[in-house]
C-alpha cells in the first residue's frame, strides 16, 4: 500500500536551515505529484511546495518563496525539502502527500519547531 515517512524535523533557532525527507514505497513514485503540507499550531492544513513527476517543476506558496526548496530522487523513491531562513511561523507538522497542491495528508509528519 502507499506509504510515505517524513523525517528531519527538529528544533532550530530563527535563521537556521533544516532538511527534511519524505521516503515513498508501494507506488510507482517517479510517475507521482508530491507535495509538503504543513500544519501550524491551531491552524488547518495548508501545502507548502510541490513538485511534478518527469521534469520535476516546483511550486511554492507565497510565504515560503525564497526560502525553500523542493527536490526529488527517484532513484531513491525520495523527495527533500530544505528549508532556510527559517522564521517562527515556520513552526508545525510537516506532512509529504502523493497528490498536487492537495490539503489531505495520511502520514505520521515530522514537527518543526522553531524557536530562540
Amino acid at each position: 500500500q502507499v506509504q510515505l515517512v517524513e523525517s528531519g524535523g527538529g528544533l532550530v533557532q530563527p535563521g537556521g536551515s533544516l532538511t527534511l525527507s519524505c521516503a515513498a514505497s508501494g507506488f510507482t513514485f517517479s510517475a507521482a505529484h508530491i507535495t509538503w503540507i504543513r500544519q501550524a499550531p491551531g491552524k488547518g492544513l495548508e501545502w507548502v511546495s510541490a513538485i511534478t513527476s518527469g521534469v520535476g517543476a516546483t511550486d511554492y506558496v507565497d510565504s515560503v518563496k525564497g526560502r525553500f526548496t523542493i527536490s526529488r530522487d527517484d532513484a531513491k523513491s525520495t523527495v527533500y525539502l530544505q528549508l532556510n531562513s527559517l522564521k517562527t511561523e515556520d513552526t508545525g507538522m510537516y506532512y509529504c502527500a502523493k497528490c498536487w497542491k492537495c490539503g489531505v495528508v495520511e502520514s505520521q509528519g515530522t514537527q518543526v519547531t522553531v524557536s530562540s
